[in-house]
């Protein structure tokens, strides 16, 4: 093969996929996974080379390709050792395909006892492909079986409950007409998830008539369930439901049609396959042209919407099309090879999810479906990667089913709103994929909660929970529950940079429970401008809460408010809190990060470092760190320790449900299930200004027509250049309104020593002083 010219090997940023594996990687399953900043920005192949020596040689080389992208992972564990690792771009193809010159070479290390994850290579993966219909789901040669299940346990199987809840409305509804462009072409929120609404039921008619049919052999179940995948076939690609004009409608038809297509083909003449798959064909291309050109979540990941259509739109579809046109086959290797190499995006291996529970809630939905029906199809089970092992964490720690929808980070559709059963409902698939009876505790808490809730659009539009029991009593077999009262007080989701501090998780009227985030990934997608703020629940109420209400992306609640640090239990410097806007280099610039954890002889405690996160608004900020303190399950203490390269005002802010009782440097909460005291004791520019207000600055009164307000608490420093203040959070039953926490300050030395005793005990925490 004849040498081309040098091998462009840009930098890579912050919003880039970066060169990895390399000596400062800490891998986490075998083999590793390869990934680099692409040579050019179209039609790059590559081959890569993995050694045991780092010239080389001939005989201690492994070589690969041609790779088509800038990731991959081998067919091949490796033995434990240290390797070296270098790629090349590819040019032209046949006899005159040239070779670049080899990248920079880099060393990593496999340790021992990693989970093996190989991925076969493309010409090995399907080999076990069973190519008749159906295939989403069961296979042909299952479904004869699942027909006897039916027949004997309609029940116990989920028939029964699917047959009546969904399937039956479906049989005397009136087809649903396409969704109309929006006046003017200008979306709003209503009209948006109206459309989106519509489509979901479209999924709905198709997917489960045409199951239900083909299970039953029920000739007036098939024939309408064609009816109404001919009549979905019939939209305009292009149209209001394409994916540039609306990509959650374009979502949901897509995958109505991949059902429809794979369950009803031996029900459809060959012109009416035509009619369907060519639509098919169409509305699954413009999703992939989406992700692998335009977006490009190979070379910059984060794409939340794009990398959710990998799982609800291009494994269905390229399933139900993979033996019928090639391109649904090129389609499917990308995202399988996505799947075993840069995901997650949004965490790593302790299972976290930077955007939040509820858009893990969404994720973990459509890719836990997508996976299965993966899995089923051609036997590659993406689950055995360590990230799915552990995910079920992140909700356990951070979305406790016993606490409220108002103690957690991020965009969160549900705000305000009982917790989302479909969070209960994906506990359920990973205790089935890792038998982890805690997971299955979590299901249990949720899976008869607030059946009203259903037919809210965040869960009609999105999932039907009868088809997903359906479903997972087909898959996995049945966990046994257990309470998770084990579970680690302090729980640092490094990958993510989240901390959650519990006592007596299990126990609704006996939790109290702390998170506090300082991210990396600072407030890009669904993430806020909220490094270093906290949430408080305790004894069955949220005390310190995420303020706001959810009322759509890009509403001016999201944008003015939610998004902003001046709605976050932290702090303002001279007014300015965290860039939070629209420019995804500038989020993810606005980062955090979480230093240290741990739980030691009574006592939790986590030091946050938000320093970066103010840097665009306050260039004089020279260091923040905020310290919390758990003491005993009784009591919080929070340090702010701010430095500043010339004098400026600190505004600590609190917000709650309640209208506040203020009173010298104390703070009252007096909720419905519990209290809480607050107390500034101690600040080294003198006594803090406190004040209270209500409602939602910046935010459309529109948009908050007949909804609660919430009250938020501005306690203002005096002007230096340094500050440090000690904050006590005392949270307390009802019937513990009296109880109060002793303290006292010995100022010695080069650290202020606070001492604070509850019944007895005291404890000593030191503030470093500023010099």
């Amino acid at each position: 093969m004849a040498t081309a010219n040098g091998l462009y090997q840009p930098q890579s940023g912050d919003l880039t996929v970066q060169y990895a594996p390399s000596a400062q990687t800490e891998l986490i399953e075998n083999p590793p996974r390869f990934t680099w900043i692409p040579a050019k920005l179209e039609d790059d192949r590559y081959v890569l080379e993995v050694s045991s020596a780092p010239d080389f040689t001939r005989e201690t080389t492994r070589t690969y390709g041609p790779i088509p992208y800038n990731f991959f992972t081998p067919s091949e564990a490796l033995r434990p050792g240290t390797y070296y690792w270098r790629y090349a771009l590819l040019e032209g193809e046949g006899p005159g395909e040239q070779q670049s010159e080899w990248s920079t070479v880099r060393e990593f290390r496999v340790p021992e006892g990693l989970p093996e994850t190989a991925l076969p290579s493309r010409s090995e993966r399907y080999s076990s492909v069973r190519t008749g219909h159906p295939r989403l789901w069961l296979q042909p040669d299952e479904l004869e079986a699942y027909r006897g299940t039916v027949r004997e346990d309609a029940a116990g199987s989920g028939w029964q409950a699917f047959f009546e809840q969904s399937v039956k409305p479906w049989l005397t509804r009136e087809l649903i007409e396409e969704p109309k462009p929006y006046p003017d072409n200008r979306r709003t929120a209503a009209l948006w998830r109206g459309s989106y609404l519509a489509c979901q039921e479209v999924l709905y008619a198709i997917r489960h008539l045409s199951v239900a049919g083909a299970v039953l052999q029920d000739a007036e179940l098939l024939a309408k369930a064609k009816a109404w995948l001919l009549h979905a076939a019939s939209w305009d690609p292009d149209g209001p439901t394409s994916r540039d004009y609306n990509d959650e409608a374009a979502f949901r038809i897509a995958a109505a049609l991949a059902w429809g297509y794979d369950w009803l083909h031996g029900e459809l003449t060959e012109d009416e396959r035509e009619a369907v798959r060519e639509p098919l064909l169409a509305r699954t291309r413009q999703v992939a042209y989406h992700v692998i050109q335009r977006s490009k979540i190979h070379h910059v990941p984060y794409d939340s919407h794009a990398v959710r259509s990998l799982s609800s739109v291009l494994v269905p579809c390229c399933i139900a099309l993979f033996d019928e046109e090639p391109e649904a086959r090129e389609w499917l290797d990308y995202t399988v090879e996505y799947y075993y190499t840069l995901f997650s995006p949004w965490g790593g291996k302790d299972g976290g999810w930077a955007e939040g529970p509820h858009y893990w809630t969404t994720g973990m939905a459509y890719l836990t479906e997508g996976l299965n029906l993966l899995k089923n199809f051609s036997e590659l089970d993406v689950f055995r990667r360590p990230f799915f092992q552990r995910t079920g964490d992140f909700p356990l720690y951070c979305y406790s089913p016993t606490t409220s929808t108002r103690t957690a980070f991020g965009d969160n559709s549900t705000l305000g709103d009982d917790i989302i059963k479909k969070v209960g409902y994906n506990m359920r698939e990973f205790a089935g994929v890792t038998g982890n009876g805690w997971y299955q505790w979590y299901f249990d808490q949720l899976k008869d909660a607030n059946p009203e809730a259903d037919r809210m659009f965040y869960n009609y539009g999105w999932w039907d929970f009868a088809f997903d029991d359906l479903v997972y009593r087909h898959n996995y077999p049945q966990v046994e529950p257990v309470e998770p009262s084990g579970i680690e007080p302090v729980k640092w989701f490094r990958d993510i940079g989240w901390v959650a501090m519990h006592h007596r998780l299990h126990d609704p009227a006996e939790q109290v429970s702390l998170i506090a985030k300082s991210s990396r990934y600072g407030s890009v997608s669904h993430s806020h401008g909220d490094q270093g703020a906290f949430l408080l629940h305790a004894y069955g109420e949220p005390l310190a809460i995420e303020s706001g209400y959810y009322v759509a992306f890009n509403s001016s609640m999201h944008l003015n408010w939610r998004r902003q640090t001046k709605s976050k239990n932290a702090v303002l410097i001279d007014g300015q809190g965290q860039f939070a806007g629209m420019n995804k280099a500038l989020n993810l610039a606005a980062k955090g990060e979480v230093e240290d954890a741990w739980h030691d002889k009574g006592v939790s405690y986590t030091r946050l470092n938000p320093t970066s996160a103010y840097r665009e608004h306050v260039p004089y900020l020279k260091q923040y760190k905020r310290e919390i303190y758990f003491v005993q399950n009784s009591y919080f203490v929070i340090v702010d320790s701010i430095d500043l390269e010339q004098p400026g005002r600190v505004q600590w802010l609190f917000h709650t449900l309640y209208e506040m009782e203020l009173k010298g440097q104390s703070f009252h909460v007096n909720g419905k299930k519990a209290l809480m005291e607050g107390r500034f004791i101690f600040s080294t520019s003198g006594e803090l200004a406190l004040s209270q207000t209500s409602g939602f600055e910046g935010v459309d009164p529109e948009e908050i027509a007949g909804l609660d307000t919430h009250w938020h608490l501005s306690a203002e420093s005096k002007d230096a250049s340094s500050h440090r203040i000690a904050t006590l959070l005392v949270p307390k039953r009802l019937n513990e309104g009296g109880k109060y926490i002793s303290y006292f300050m010995d100022d010695q030395g080069f650290s202020y020593n606070l001492y604070l005793t509850d019944n007895g005990q005291t404890q000593k925490i030191e503030i470093a002083k500023a010099f």
